[in-house]
């Protein structure tokens, strides 16, 4: 890699985490005292609330296209605490990656300015921060019906796993994709009341997705990962990633259009089901526009390549609401 291509190192001026969005809300409007804990929660970087909030409203917009009685009222609490939770969930889930990678993060440049490795935020402040969003989160949960309050509970196992896949599997990115994608499979459930095989294929369209996005994603840390024996994708793939990347893309598409199929070929009209599968054609079309501006050896273009991900889970959801409101 060259060195125009390297990240830079050590911390940013008044606390600030080196890859955060820049002017971003946390360092701009919050008060002082709560930025470490903000920023423990990424919430100075929004792109992974973005990341798991996306799925859950594939799933619930998915489910009310599928519904013969459309969308309810109901459902628009669904979204809002879906987004809610997404951010809360996100912060703990985050919160407890850092409490797990203090020690690995402070041997990283792209992660040493972190709240923890850098001294801003005590392990103890940081397992309290983390039980209040968890707490918070719980309290948005249990508004949704049985069949999804359990669902909740069990994703737990994924999130607390995560942080430690990197250490045993060259393929961290699966566990990430379990954790992040499970809201498609709870807030579907929390629409229809149970699980059926359309929100499973949408869950494994997911966790595909995540492996597309989070392998660029690794691309940012393969030198200093390789330094201190952290596994990941990206270093397994290496030169072939983008070979690779190609095969995440389809295999996302294609379970997307099947979930789609699946869920409303059996009691909807062409109109809605041509509306949703053109929004995993879409969702397609903007990863391979991804591809084609990738540079897997400049930590720049993976990290906005990266965050342009945001965008195609959003155009996958519109295209679903479009169909749902249908």
């Amino acid at each position: 890699m060259s060195e125009t291509s390297r990240m830079p190192e050590g911390q940013t001026p008044e606390g600030q985490v080196l890859d955060a969005v820049q002017d971003n809300w946390v360092d701009t409007w919050a008060p002082a005292a709560a930025r470490p804990y903000l920023r423990l929660s990424r919430a100075d970087r929004p792109i992974g609330t973005w990341l798991l909030l996306l799925p859950c409203w594939w799933g619930v917009l998915l489910a009310a296209a599928a519904d013969p009685a459309g969308l309810r009222w109901f459902d628009l609490w669904i979204v809002v605490g879906c987004a809610l939770g997404a951010f809360l969930m996100r912060g703990a889930g985050c919160t407890w990656n850092d409490i797990s990678d203090r020690k690995l993060d402070a041997q990283v440049a792209r992660t040493k300015s972190r709240p923890l490795p850098s001294g801003q935020v005590t392990v103890t402040g940081a397992l309290v921060w983390m039980a209040v969003q968890a707490l918070v989160s719980l309290c948005i949960l249990l508004t949704f019906n049985i069949a999804a309050i359990a669902l909740g509970v069990l994703a737990l196992l994924p999130v607390a796993i995560y942080p430690f896949a990197k250490r045993f599997t060259w393929w961290p990115q699966v566990f990430l994709g379990i954790a992040f994608n499970w809201g498609a499979l709870l807030a579907w459930t929390a629409h229809s009341g149970s699980l059926s095989a359309a929100p499973v294929i949408l869950y494994l369209a997911g966790i595909a997705w995540t492996l597309f996005y989070d392998t660029i994603y690794a691309h940012q840390d393969k030198e200093d990962d390789a330094l201190i024996g952290i596994k990941s994708t990206a270093r397994l793939f290496g030169d072939n990633s983008v070979w690779w990347l190609r095969l995440f893309m389809v295999a996302s598409v294609s379970l997307m259009a099947l979930a789609i199929i699946v869920a409303l070929v059996p009691g909807t009209n062409v109109m809605v089901l041509t509306l949703a599968l053109c929004g995993a054609w879409a969702f397609g079309w903007h990863m391979v526009w991804q591809l084609r501006r990738l540079n897997i050896d400049d930590w720049e273009v993976c990290k906005r390549i990266f965050q342009s991900n945001r965008d195609a889970g959003l155009i996958a959801a519109l295209f679903l609401a479009a169909a749902a409101f249908l």
